[in-house]
């Protein structure tokens, strides 16, 4: 089984197996650790801290997931490692990825997005990440919004499988408010490739029928799905992509020992 086909083989957690009514808040350690346990595979965001780590988190700005207000990007690692998640029950806080890769340490498979940097830092991040990777032999695969930080990931020395992300209104999106129609009709088809070579597709379950996504996965490569909250919504997906990035709820995972057999009739 190559790498891209561990990455697919089971459903994957948005960013962790988290439960915020539980203290268990997304892109935690304890989310992950969670996961991992019941045998799915991970996605997690990587932002880089003001002095130049790769840490672990979504958003651009603290507000959302802590009491601290501002730029992520403002605060060394040091500093955003002492940050409590609000609302988790064991205290985390902000992971550094290598803290990550080493938790997990090949267990499931990571599925890793590298977040556009909005101060410029793109090339950084790139060259921080297959650095971080390095020594890993866990499977992996990064992926992004941003066809330049494909490329720029694959100069830096990245070998394995590369994906690009895919919604379906890309004007709602922050980092793409400055670009053309022209410019954002190329993202949304992918017209890039040539220059992106990506591996595999992470479109929006709303973007599936798009005719880009629908003839490359025709042609061959696979597709995983975002973010996929409840059955009904998963059945909507059949026939259209390969896996499902999921969320609120338990999918079915074929010899899973770890957790019961959901009823696939219900909803959650």
């Amino acid at each position: 089984m190559t790498e891209l086909e561990e990455v697919f083989a089971n459903p994957i957690a948005h960013r962790g197996l988290h439960d915020r009514s539980k203290g268990v808040i997304e892109n935690s350690r304890s989310a992950f650790a969670r996961a991992a346990k019941a045998g799915y595979a991970i996605e997690c965001d990587l932002q880089l801290s003001g002095d130049g780590e790769a840490m672990v988190f979504h958003d651009y700005e603290l507000d959302r997931l802590t009491k601290q207000t501002g730029p992520f990007s403002r605060l060394s690692a040091g500093q955003l490692t002492r940050i409590r998640l609000t609302a988790s029950r064991k205290g985390d806080t902000p992971m550094r990825f290598a803290e990550l890769l080493e938790l997990i340490g090949g267990k499931v498979p990571l599925v890793v997005e590298l977040k556009h940097q909005k101060d410029g830092r793109n090339s950084e991040l790139a060259r921080t990440v297959v650095a971080t990777t390095k020594n890993y032999t866990g499977p992996f695969v990064f992926k992004s919004f941003n066809p330049r930080l494909l490329e720029l990931t694959r100069s830096a020395g990245h070998a394995g499988a590369l994906g690009i992300i895919v919604d379906l209104v890309l004007a709602s999106k922050e980092h793409y408010a400055s670009l053309s129609p022209v410019q954002r009709f190329g993202l949304r088809h992918l017209l890039h490739y040539p220059k992106s070579k990506f591996d595999f597709i992470s479109a929006n379950h709303k973007a599936l029928k798009q005719p880009a996504v629908r003839l490359l996965r025709r042609l061959g490569f696979p597709v995983m799905t975002w973010t996929i909250g409840s059955y009904e919504v998963e059945r909507t997906t059949r026939g259209f992509a390969d896996q499902i990035v999921f969320e609120n709820y338990l999918p079915f995972v074929a010899k899973n020992k770890n957790l019961p057999t959901p009823n696939r009739t219900a909803s959650r």
